[in-house]
């Protein structure tokens, strides 16, 4: 892997062991010394001195034996102290190591980063390179942990880790600064790629499927670049860079992950508003201040209603009227989705108990909720507390939540239509895999993507793409909504195209609950109520 140099400083230990070291080696070069002097008189014969020793005859032989002992002494003690200085040395090279890295991939932890970062950007400046910073995200990984546990979880982080690696230069900096989530610094110059092509490169790379055992994972990462603009002095701009990154990764993730996305300067505007929209709405739920309103779906044959769609309105005190477009993705990204998708549906489910029998009710799931291996324990514990009947129930999801984890998707899917629910395929003609996932779950009821029904006024080729989608849920059994139903000319089309189902402006404005209620009164009891 590559590493950024650094320095790793001697300890207290080490220089103990050197000082002893240095002593025991004085020690032993004066012996030498000595035993040079003493044995100039005798090495005229090695008989001699042999006779001297084994006769023990006079101070010289003396002197020889003791200096060889110590000079044997002093060998070997030298030696220790060498071994024990450099062990000493190494597992405090090791340890320095340990404290700088990531255990499970070997990259720099956030402390480490932040220092070399900081040098690096002053370095690759003074050489005319433009410090990058990528940030890169894993899409949904505490879904990995909670389905597969974390053994499997942390295989997954290291195969992430060893992809990054291999799609960035020897020089860049890797760290990994969260539980799913990486920075890569890396200096930008004539002769390397653009920073989006190694964003492009590593959001393509990181969206392969990886194995653990007999089965699979997809897996797929949000990738947020950014380049560090010019600053006076000298350059230390990290925090900078780093908060640009990590604007433009979630940027990725809010318009539809699994991509590279580059910052632009308005991205810090847009991260403002989304956290005033984020802080808003944990006070909304806390007053239960989100809302139901009700869209009308309309039998194309017959005319009559034959249930309505649940939608979420929120008008907040200090923002105003705000999309769901523009909330519930916060609600997804901050995990408040599951508690605000619970405040709706049971507030929606105790007015539509008292609504007509034959009228039906239509919520839309989060992907994020079928991530959750007791959702459906959770909704029909729900449809318990506040008495609405499981039959007059209709769950809307779309693609995307299918194919995080088919296998746990049929499992709810099986327990829910055991109780009665029916379960719609939202958002139909918009996927990859759309005709598959009919084929391998059991839908009830497909949902035409309402930006297909919008344009056929105007558009042939939408019209024939409709008209499709109509004859394959005819030939699966499947009947079809026709949603964003806005003007005669496309009611009347869809009514032709046999379109079971249909909703939109065209038939009805968005219904409070005493507007549904008011609606389905009898006619004798509208007159005396009017």
């Amino acid at each position: 892997m590559p590493m950024h140099n650094m320095r790793i400083s001697g300890s207290k230990t080490a220089t103990h062991f050197g000082g002893e070291t240095f002593l025991i080696g004085g020690i032993t070069m004066a012996a030498i010394l000595l035993l040079v002097g003493t044995g100039a008189n005798w090495l005229s014969g090695f008989w001699g001195i042999v006779d001297y020793i084994g006769q023990s005859r006079g101070a010289t032989a003396s002197t020889l034996i003791l200096n060889i002992a110590l000079i044997l002494f002093g060998w070997r003690r030298f030696s220790e102290l060498s071994q024990r200085a450099e062990n000493s040395s190494r597992g405090e090279a090791e340890a320095r190591q340990m404290a700088m890295t990531d255990p499970l991939t070997g990259f720099y932890n956030r402390t480490a980063f932040q220092a070399l970062g900081k040098q690096a950007l002053v370095d690759w400046r003074s050489s005319g390179l433009t410090p990058a910073a990528l940030m890169i995200d894993i899409d949904a990984f505490k879904s990995v942990n909670d389905l597969f546990g974390h053994d499997q979880g942390d295989k997954v982080i290291r195969i992430t880790a060893e992809r990054i690696l291999s799609c960035i230069p020897a020089n860049a900096i890797p760290a990994r600064v969260g539980g799913d989530e990486f920075i890569i610094l890396l200096p930008i110059g004539a002769e390397t790629h653009p920073i989006d092509d190694y964003g492009q490169i590593l959001a393509s790379v990181l969206s392969y499927a990886i194995d653990i055992g007999p089965s699979s994972i997809s897996t797929s990462s949000s990738v947020g670049g950014a380049l560090c603009a010019p600053v006076d002095g000298a350059g230390d701009d990290l925090d900078t860079l780093l908060r640009h990154a990590d604007n433009a990764m979630y940027q990725a993730k809010r318009t539809g992950r699994c991509r590279f996305v580059r910052f632009c300067s308005n991205m810090d505007a847009a991260l403002q508003q989304r956290d005033v929209i984020e802080r808003e709405l944990r006070i909304a739920l806390e007053r239960d201040d989100i809302y139901p309103v009700y869209e009308a779906m309309i039998d194309l044959a017959t005319e009559q209603t034959l249930g309505y769609e649940m939608l979420a309105r929120w008008n907040s005190a200090a923002l105003g009227q705000i999309a769901p477009v523009d909330f519930i993705p916060v609600a997804e990204e901050t995990g408040m989705i599951a508690r605000l998708s619970e405040q709706l549906m049971r507030r929606s489910f105790a007015e539509a108990r008292d609504w007509p029998e034959g009228l039906s009710l239509a919520v839309n799931i989060s992907p994020l909720q079928l991530r959750d291996p007791w959702f459906a324990q959770k909704l029909l514990k729900l449809l318990a507390e506040t008495g609405f009947p499981a039959q007059r129930l209709i769950i809307e999801i779309t693609e995307s939540a299918i194919v995080d984890n088919i296998a746990l998707v049929r499992t709810i899917f099986e327990s829910l239509r055991n109780q009665g629910i029916r379960i719609a395929l939202d958002d139909f003609g918009t996927g990859y895999n759309s005709v598959a996932n009919l084929r391998s779950l059991p839908f009830d009821t497909i949902k035409l993507d309402r930006e297909f029904v919008t344009s056929m006024d105007n558009d042939a080729g939408r019209t024939a793409i409709t008209e499709a989608v109509l004859k394959l849920g005819q030939a699966m059994g499947l009947p079809v909504v026709a949603e964003g139903i806005e003007s005669d000319l496309t009611a009347t089309m869809l009514a032709n195209f046999d379109c079971a189902v249909g909703q939109g402006h065209y038939f009805s404005k968005e219904l409070s609950n005493e507007d549904v209620l008011a609606a389905h009164q009898p006619r004798a009891e509208r007159r005396r109520s009017a």
